[in-house]
């Protein structure tokens, strides 16, 4: 194991604490509307970037951080699948009953 650093941990940290949140509004309100899944992508890219780099240059407890944050992002992005279709349903079916 090498050497890592306590910063690049804290930022995946808070990452780590953050995801759980926007899955846990999502499950709990089924709203999903807002959400970007081009920025969740992105973000899902930018840690497989970071596992690849761990892996290759720097091969250390950390890459799990970087796993655990691109899971977390992945379930994010699962839900805006699943409730999207509904959401906008919801969203057309009120629009028409307000005309």
């Amino acid at each position: 194991m090498t050497e890592f650093s306590i910063w690049e941990v804290l930022f995946l940290l808070c990452f780590a604490v953050s995801w759980p949140v926007s899955i846990a509004k999502s499950l709990r309100t089924k709203v999903v509307i807002g959400k970007s899944p081009l920025f969740m992508s992105l973000i899902i890219l930018g840690y497989i970037f970071g596992i690849i780099h761990k892996s290759q240059y720097s091969n250390d407890v950390v890459i799990w951080l970087y796993v655990f944050n691109a899971a977390l992002v992945s379930i994010d992005l699962f839900l805006y699948c699943l409730y999207i279709g509904r959401n906008r349903r919801e969203l057309m079916n009120q629009k028409t009953d307000n005309k």
